[in-house]
């Protein structure tokens, strides 16, 4: 199977529905969504209904929990508490129940996804270093762990020993890939980021897209949200 696979969207709707498109010409069997669907955009309702249309498997999250515990919306900063209170006003009944209920992990295959971390999915820890990455990778016995979170595209792989897998040459090869960031790119490139992961032969590629970014920054000021917010989709950090 082919998938593509989505993450950090934070009520872009320029930038979703720009990816979808292009999703669209690769000929993929299903769409995956890794969370914060939701969070510092303008756009959470249409955004959270394009994404109920469009994906397949969906899991939960930082900023998709923070709408609903006050534990999560407690630890996010207070540009994202901004926008949650925001979101809050603008989604629907339905779209809000949806949120609700779409879990922290899902596997798929021999694939597993999580928003922030395989080792303790609702910390919501980031995981930048390869440091970082090598505990993650023993926290997981499948080939593959798909993240988002960080907003950052980056693979992580460890040739710790993986029993009972028959699964090619590379067999004993883990790997972490997060994906990077649909609606809020933060590794200095602001074009939107996901990938395409195929799980025959277990390759994946990164793929960018341009979209019309000042059109996103400009409904973020005019909806009364912070600034920064509007300037960092600009700078892709």
């Amino acid at each position: 199977m082919r998938y593509a696979v989505i993450s950090d969207i934070h009520s872009n709707l320029e930038a979703l529905t720009k990816v979808l498109g292009e999703i669209h010409k690769k000929h993929v069997d299903e769409i995956i969504c890794l969370g914060d669907i939701v969070g510092y955009g303008a756009n959470p309702d249409e955004v959270v209904e394009l994404v109920r249309q469009e994906v397949k498997y969906s899991v939960k999250g930082n900023h998709d929990d923070a709408l609903f515990s006050e534990e999560t919306f407690s630890t996010i900063n207070s540009y994202a508490k901004s926008a949650i209170t925001y979101t809050r006003e603008l989604l629907s009944d339905k779209n809000s129940e949806w949120l609700k209920s779409i879990p922290l992990t899902h596997k798929i295959e021999n694939v597993l996804l999580v928003h922030a971390s395989p080792s303790e999915p609702q910390s919501w820890k980031y995981i930048f270093t390869n440091t970082d990455a090598q505990v993650e990778l023993s926290s997981f016995a499948e080939k593959i762990c798909l993240i988002g979170h960080t907003h950052v595209p980056v693979i992580f792989k460890t040739s710790a020993p993986v029993a009972h897998q028959p699964l090619a040459e590379d067999s004993q090869t883990k790997e972490l890939i997060n994906v990077g960031s649909v609606g809020q790119p933060r590794d200095g490139d602001n074009r939107a980021s996901f990938g395409i992961i195929d799980t025959k032969n277990f390759a994946y590629e990164n793929i960018r897209v341009e979209y019309n970014f000042r059109t996103a920054a400009d409904k973020i000021l005019a909806a009364g949200l912070p600034q920064f917010l509007a300037e960092r989709l600009h700078m892709g950090r």
